[in-house]
C-alpha cells in the first residue's frame, strides 16, 4: 500500500459516500452523479488491489496478516459493484442511500486495510 493513495481514497470515499446518502435522503434515485461516485471508489480500489500485489516485489510488505488484508480487499472490491447492481435493479432513493452507505463502509475498510499493512506487527 501506499500511505499518500490510501489517504486519497479514504477521502473520495466519505466524499462519495456523504453525497449519495445525502442526495438519498432528499430523495433522489440513482442518477450518473451517484452511480459515478460508487464508480470512482471502485476504480481506486481496483488500482489498489494492483499495487498490493505488486508492492512485496518493490520491498513494501506487509506488516500484519496478508490473507486479513486481502480479504479486505477483496471484500471491498465487491461492495460497489454488488451495490452498484443493485441501484440499477432498484431504482428507488434508498438504492442510493445505500450506495452511500457502501462508499462509507469502503472508506473504513480502507482504512484498517491500511492499518494492516503498515502498522500491525511492527
Amino acid at each position: 500500500m501506499i500511505e499518500w493513495f490510501t489517504t486519497v481514497q479514504v477521502v473520495v470515499a466519505v466524499a462519495a459516500g456523504l453525497l449519495c446518502v445525502v442526495l438519498g435522503l432528499t430523495g433522489r434515485k440513482p442518477s450518473d452523479l451517484t452511480m459515478g461516485a460508487t464508480a470512482l471508489v471502485e476504480l481506486l480500489l481496483v488500482v489498489q488491489l494492483i499495487v498490493a500485489i505488486a508492492a512485496p516485489a518493490f520491498g513494501n510488505e506487509a506488516r500484519g496478516s496478508v490473507l486479513e488484508f486481502y480479504i479486505y480487499l477483496i471484500s471491498a472490491v465487491l461492495l460497489p459493484v454488488a451495490g452498484g447492481f443493485w441501484a440499477l435493479i432498484e431504482r428507488t432513493r434508498w438504492s442510493t442511500v445505500v450506495l452511500g452507505a457502501i462508499c462509507l463502509a469502503v472508506a473504513v475498510m480502507v482504512y484498517r486495510m491500511n492499518v494492516i499493512w503498515f502498522v500491525q506487527g511492527a
